[in-house]
């Protein structure tokens, strides 16, 4: 099944999702930031399609190319805020979380850099990525590659 099948066959799954980015967009945390987290989650999870779909959205909101080629190795690379370290760090977290379930330790990294609304919104975007790139790997969507001119 393709994204648009998937959209077609289930759009109010699409409209509850859309609506946590929507949600998202609209609470004043960095569009910028927010797709690192997104292509970070994607990776751990394995999910070409959310991969590729935010690397393309990343790409038009001019983030810096070196952040999304170096994105995977974000701890060693050196080009990243405190703040973007401590979002990727959460993203982590909150994507392998196992039975432990959250140390304090990341709970208070991710709270120095971000106030409760920030944090509120940061981890429902990791929430949020985490349900698409399970519907995304389920169904086999196809990475939406650009196309010379987009």
């Amino acid at each position: 099944m393709e994204f648009a099948d998937f959209d077609k066959t289930a759009p109010e799954a699409r409209a509850a999702l859309s609506a946590l980015s929507k949600a998202v967009g609209d609470s004043g945390l960095d569009k910028g930031l927010t797709e690192l987290i997104k292509i970070r989650a994607s990776q751990i999870n394995g999910c070409a399609f959310c991969v590729q779909f935010h690397l393309n959205l990343a790409r038009k909101l001019q983030v810096e190319q070196t952040k999304l080629d170096l994105v995977a190795v974000w701890r060693d690379a050196g080009v990243f805020t405190k703040r973007e370290m401590a979002a990727l760090g959460w993203t982590e977290v909150l994507t392998g979380i196992g039975p432990e379930g959250i140390d304090d330790e990341a709970y208070a990294a991710v709270k120095s850099e971000f106030g409760e609304s920030e944090l509120v919104f940061l981890t429902t975007a990791v929430a949020s990525i985490n349900a698409w790139n399970r519907i995304a790997m389920a169904y086999r969507f196809t990475p939406p590659v650009p196309q010379d001119g987009d």
